[in-house]
């Protein structure tokens, strides 16, 4: 049974409890309410009779015929008795026994009963007269209750079924109503697949369970995500990091290899192998730090780096390629060389940089890149320039992120993780990355570093 059958379905059954509760007690309540009132009319019966038959002497012609007129309504089924000392009927014409000695005899005893006799409502009282000790006693049958019972009873059976059906489509209204946002979260889980993990289900502006379960939900997937990001950034980077210091190495051993040469050369070439197969750890390294730690080193991980010599050392790697040139300029150059230090990890921060200046050039059609490295007393600022097209506007709230890559519409090859890395990369070190594009006129990607 689906979850808002059953919210109805336990709303309608206690909403019918407790209407069956109310409106069996406002039943059982009308029942004594009449029964009571009966009995009352019995009473004043018997005591009508007390003065009509055993006071009658005492009183005028007149004042008798009053009493009469005023009282004397027949009941249905009535019948009185008058009870001397004995025990006997007297002073009523119909002088039969009716009820026995043993009910006279409590009626002395407790001055007054009331009870029900079957269908029959029975009031005794004592009366002490100067002719005697009497008991007087009364029963008729309330007919006219009973009518209004059996009516009552329709009523109350008609108004229960027809609440009991509007409890009932209320409640399963209401169920609907209050379970809409987890059929639409149902209906956004199901479309959550492999290759769109970055789908996130609305959470609603309601603060209730719901709302919660799809907080919690969209926060599992974020770390699916990573997860699943994590596992194809590594293979993605680790394929086009490595690609570089292999093909060196193999065409440095070929080189080698390739005709005698003196021991020099073969150190040479061993040395270069080492330099290419140290930098292949240090990546390797990052990339598995980087994985392990989910984008989220502790400080512990980090270190002191030069940011102006890192960027020469980069833009000496990218001049030796004999393409374009990595032109990198500083501005305000502080006389102390701590004012350079930046918190980092070197390979990875190596990757960022490379992987954001590897779009420029690869954007510009191989013209020259301009790096400018700004210091300033709280933050440093790289900024690196292409002379690109620019950045179309309807996709740059896409560019960071993993796999997107608009390479393949501007005829360049990319897997659509070098942008997406850099950024996590660089908020890994508590900066920032930003660009800012003009159409035909390049883009600028905007690094800055807090000062620790």
């Amino acid at each position: 049974m689906k979850l808002k059958d059953r919210l109805s379905l336990y709303f309608t059954l206690i909403s019918t409890l407790t209407l069956l509760a109310v409106l069996c007690a406002v039943y059982f309540t009308f029942i004594k309410f009449l029964e009571a009132d009966f009995f009352d009319r019995l009473t004043d019966r018997t005591m009508v009779t007390a003065k009509l038959y055993l006071e009658a002497d005492e009183i005028s012609a007149d004042s008798l015929n009053t009493v009469r007129n005023q009282y004397l309504e027949a009941l249905n089924g009535e019948v009185i008795r008058i009870y001397n000392a004995n025990n006997s009927a007297t002073f009523i014409g119909d002088d039969q026994q009716y009820w026995s000695h043993e009910t006279i005899e409590k009626v002395r005893k407790n001055k007054k009963i009331q009870f029900i006799d079957g269908n029959r409502q029975v009031v005794g009282i004592f009366y002490k007269d100067n002719q005697g000790d009497f008991v007087i006693l009364a029963s008729g049958i309330d007919q006219s209750t009973h009518v209004r019972i059996e009516k009552l009873q329709r009523i109350m059976v008609m108004i229960f079924v027809f609440i009991f059906i509007g409890l009932l489509l209320s409640g399963r209204w209401i169920a609907k109503k209050i379970l809409k946002p987890l059929d639409l979260f149902i209906e956004e889980v199901k479309q959550i697949k492999s290759s769109n993990l970055h789908f996130r289900v609305q959470e609603g502006e309601n603060k209730d369970e719901i709302n919660l379960l799809a907080q919690n939900f969209n926060n599992l997937m974020e770390h699916l995500e990573q997860a699943f990001v994590l596992q194809k950034t590594f293979i993605a980077n680790a394929s086009h990091e490595l690609r570089t210091p292999i093909t060196r190495m193999l065409i440095g051993a070929e080189i080698a290899l390739s005709q005698e040469r003196q021991i020099e050369d073969y150190k040479k070439a061993l040395v270069s192998v080492m330099e290419d197969s140290e930098k292949m750890d240090n990546i390797i390294t990052g990339l598995l730090n980087l994985a392990q730690a989910d984008l989220e080193f502790g400080a512990t991980e980090l270190q002191d780096i030069r940011i102006d010599e890192t960027l020469w050392a980069i833009s000496a790697e990218w001049n030796k390629k004999g393409m374009a040139k990595l032109i990198v300029d500083i501005k305000n150059m502080p006389e102390d060389p701590l004012e350079l230090l930046i918190k980092a990890n070197p390979t990875l921060l190596g990757i960022a940089l490379n992987n954001i200046i590897s779009n420029a050039f690869k954007f510009s059609g191989n013209q020259d890149v301009h790096c400018l490295l700004d210091i300033q007393p709280d933050e440093t600022i790289i900024s690196i320039t292409d002379k690109g097209p620019g950045i179309p506007e309807e996709i740059q709230s896409e560019i960071f992120k993993p796999f997107y890559s608009f390479s393949a519409e501007s005829g360049h090859e990319g897997n659509g993780m070098g942008l997406y890395m850099a950024h996590k990369i660089i908020n890994l070190f508590k900066g920032t990355l930003a660009f800012r594009t003009e159409d035909g006129q390049g883009t600028t990607f905007i690094l800055h570093f807090p000062k620790f």
